[in-house]
């Protein structure tokens, strides 16, 4: 099953991140920040406060992250 892509706040992203295992890497050009995991993957976070991030960039996380929508939810 593969539910529509979540609309969820940065927060609410990194929250799930930091489960997931990935940590703070560095801060990237204007408000995004580069999050990595141990194993090598890595993502780029927007930081926009108050702000949803859209389908579009939920997407390329959970690509970047390599996990599925579902799972990433149930964090």
């Amino acid at each position: 099953m593969n539910p529509k892509l979540p609309v969820l706040t940065d927060r609410e992203v990194i929250a799930r991140l930091r489960k997931l295992g990935f940590v703070f890497y560095r801060q990237a050009k204007g408000s995004h920040e580069i999050w990595r995991h141990p194993d090598g993957r890595w993502t780029m976070v927007p930081r926009h406060a108050g702000k949803t991030l859209t389908r579009r960039t939920m997407k390329a996380i959970l690509n970047d992250i390599g996990t599925g929508t579902d799972d990433f939810l149930a964090l």
